[in-house]
């Protein structure tokens, strides 16, 4: 006579080095919580003692005690539905790489237009809208300004310039 199997393959457990696996990936996403800054942390509407044991970690400057908040983080993270934190953080991390992209966008046109004379001709036809002639005279301010070791006023009022009219367009 045979035995019935205790538990059908559908639902197995997941293997120790899974639940391992899990854990870990649940004390990253702590560590997360814990370097995000305190408007950020309230926004995700963390269970109470998460909160606070996240606020605890912030403020302890022991490594050992500090390790220790840590894996208590982690094992409460357990307890809590973890994809809505993970896609919140996700999203605010979208926007930072968002952001830092079209800063970089700025920053390569500015550069562009100092040093090629075609450049601004460039730009007009990408965005026929921008005023020619205060974008030159500001090009060929921020060049002088740029060769004379001046202070670099007009140079970062050109990238101001170009930071409003290419995000903006």
């Amino acid at each position: 006579m045979t035995r019935p199997d205790p538990h059908p393959p559908e639902q197995e457990r997941p293997s120790k080095t899974r639940r391992k696996r899990d854990m870990h990936e649940l004390q990253s996403l702590g560590e997360s919580l814990v370097a995000l800054r305190g408007d950020r942390l309230a926004a995700l509407a963390l269970p109470e003692n998460l909160f606070e044991a996240v606020i605890e970690a912030q403020r302890i400057t022991s490594r050992e005690g500090r390790r220790r908040q840590l894996q208590y983080v982690g094992r409460l993270m357990r307890e809590v539905d973890a994809a809505p934190i993970r896609a919140q953080l996700r999203a605010w991390q979208h926007d930072a790489s968002v952001h830092t992209r079209q800063h970089h966008e700025v920053e390569r046109w500015r550069e562009r237009l100092l040093a090629e004379p075609q450049a601004l001709d460039d730009l007009l036809t990408l965005r026929p809208a921008l005023d020619a002639a205060s974008l030159r005279t500001l090009v060929g301010d921020a060049r002088r300004e740029r060769a004379d070791g001046a202070p670099p006023r007009r140079y970062r009022e050109l990238f101001r310039t170009l930071k409003g009219a290419l995000e903006g367009g």
